[in-house]
C-alpha cells in the first residue's frame, strides 16, 4: 500500500491516517541463533541513549535512541534474531518509497527492493534468508501518480501493487500474487507457514492468507469495509488488524464509489482481533478515530497501536496500549506530532517505532528504538 509521511498527511486534512501495514504463528518465537547480535551485543553499535528524545509521561520508554537521520522512514520490523530491521524509506533524491534493511550491529543500510515503482509493507521471513514486500514495479518503473485530493483526503489503491519475496540481499525476486488488483500489506507468521495480506480481488478490501510460495489463498474477512495491516500473535493462534465499517447507507455508498475508483478514505479505523482463520472476530476499540498499526505484546493479551484519539483536531498521532478485550486503554507516547508503527523486538525487551520527534526539517520521519518498561 502506498503511504504518505506523517507530515505530508497532517498537512492535508485535520483527521488522517498513516495507514500501515503491515505483522507470528504455530510455534514458540524463534530464538536467536548462536552468535547472533542480540540486544545486549548491540549496545556498542547503537547510538547512545538520548533522554532528551523522551516526552513527559512516556514512562514505558527508557534509553531511547534515534536510528535514522532525515528522510521519510517508516514501518520498521525486526528480524527473528533481533539483529536487523526492514523498513520503507523515501530518502533524498528518491521519487517514492523503497525497501531497506538496517544491520543494527553496524547501522549499515542496504536497499533490498528493485529501485523501481513504489514499495511498501516489508517483512522478514523467520529464517532471515528471505524478505517480503509489496511493489508496483511490474506495472511501471516510474512512481505511480499521486492521489487526487480534489474530493478530500483519499488513499490510492494501485492495482499494480503485488506481493513479492526475495533473498535478504534483494536478489531472486519472486512474485507471490498475480491478480489484476491491489495486493499488499503482507506479514508472516512466526513459524513461517502463512502470509497474511490485504486484497481487493473479490471487490472489497479483505484479509487473506497464503503459503509462502503464494499458493492456497484463503479469505478471512467478509464484512463490508476496509480490513488491513494484519499481524499474527506470537503463538500464531490469533490476528490483529485495523478495519473500517461503514454503517449508514451514505457511508456505504461513498465507500463503494471510492473502491470503484481504486481509492479509500481512511478517516475512522478501529482495531479488531480474531482467531487465525478469521473466526470469532471482535472489535477492540470504539474510539471513532484513525487507529492503525496494531501489534500484539509478547504476552498475546495486550495490543499496542497508533491513533489520533487523544487529539480533537486529529493531527497528533500517539502510541496507545489496550487489553485485547478493549479494557485498560493507556497512552504510551506524548509527542506533539506523530508516533506510529510500533513493534516489539523478538525478546520483548525493546520497541521500535517511527516518529516526527526531533525532525531537522519538515517532512522528516525517523526510526526510534527504546527499552520497554512494563
Amino acid at each position: 500500500m502506498t503511504r504518505l509521511s506523517a507530515n505530508r498527511v497532517a498537512s492535508l486534512i485535520p483527521i488522517v491516517l498513516l495507514v500501515a501495514l503491515v505483522a507470528a504463528c504455530g510455534a514458540a518465537p524463534p530464538q536467536p541463533p548462536a552468535g547472533a547480535a542480540g540486544p545486549d551485543g548491540l549496545e556498542a553499535a547503537l547510538p547512545p541513549p538520548d533522554e532528551a528524545l523522551l516526552r513527559p509521561g512516556e514512562v514505558h520508554l527508557r534509553n531511547i535512541r534515534q536510528l535514522t537521520q532525515g528522510g521519510e522512514n517508516a514501518e520498521a520490523y525486526w528480524s527473528a534474531d533481533g539483529g536487523s530491521l526492514i523498513f520503507q524509506a523515501k530518502l533524498e533524491g528518491m521519487g517514492c518509497d523503497q525497501i531497506f534493511v538496517m544491520d543494527l550491529s553496524t547501522r549499515e543500510l542496504r536497499r533490498v527492493s528493485t529501485g523501481e515503482g513504489a514499495t511498501t509493507c516489508s517483512y522478514f521471513f523467520p529464517d532471515g534468508e528471505r524478505i517480503l514486500y509489496s511493489s508496483t514495479h511490474l506495472g511501471a518503473p516510474e512512481c505511480p501518480p499521486p492521489p487526487d485530493y480534489s474530493r478530500g483526503y483519499v488513499w490510492k489503491l494501485h492495482p499494480t501493487h503485488d506481493i513479492f519475496s526475495a533473498r535478504s540481499d534483494g536478489s531472486d525476486v519472486r512474485r507471490l500474487t498475480d491478480h489484476p488488483d491491489y495486493d499488499a500489506e503482507a506479514t508472516v507468521s512466526t513459524d513461517g507457514s502463512r502470509i497474511i495480506f490485504t486484497s481487493l480481488r473479490d471487490g472489497d478490501l479483505d484479509l487473506y492468507t497464503m503459503r509462502p510460495d503464494g499458493t492456497d489463498v484463503q479469505r478471512l474477512t467478509h464484512e463490508l469495509g476496509y480490513d488491513g495491516g494484519a499481524f499474527f500473535s506470537r503463538d500464531g493462534k490469533r490476528i490483529v488488524w485495523r478495519a473500517s465499517r461503514p454503517k449508514t447507507d451514505a457511508e456505504r455508498a461513498e465507500y463503494l464509489e471510492l473502491l470503484r475508483e481504486h481509492a479509500i478514505r481512511p478517516m475512522v479505523l478501529e482495531i479488531f482481533v480474531a482467531d487465525a482463520d478469521g473466526s470469532a472476530a471482535t472489535q477492540v476499540t470504539h474510539a471513532g478515530a484513525a487507529s492503525f498499526g496494531p501489534y500484539f505484546f509478547p504476552d498475546g493479551r495486550r495490543i499496542i497501536f497508533s491513533s489520533n484519539l487523544a487529539d480533537p483536531g486529529g493531527r497528533n498521532f500517539d502510541l496507545f496500549m489496550v487489553n485485547d478485550d478493549g479494557s485498560g486503554l493507556e497512552q504510551v507516547t506524548f509527542d506533539e506530532s506523530f508516533d506510529g508503527f510500533p513493534m516489539f523486538s523478538p525478546d520483548g525487551r525493546r520497541l521500535v517505532f517511527a516518529s516526527n520527534r526531533n525532525s531537522q526539517k519538515r517532512g522528516d520521519t525517523n526510526l526510534f528504538l527504546a527499552d520497554w518498561v512494563d
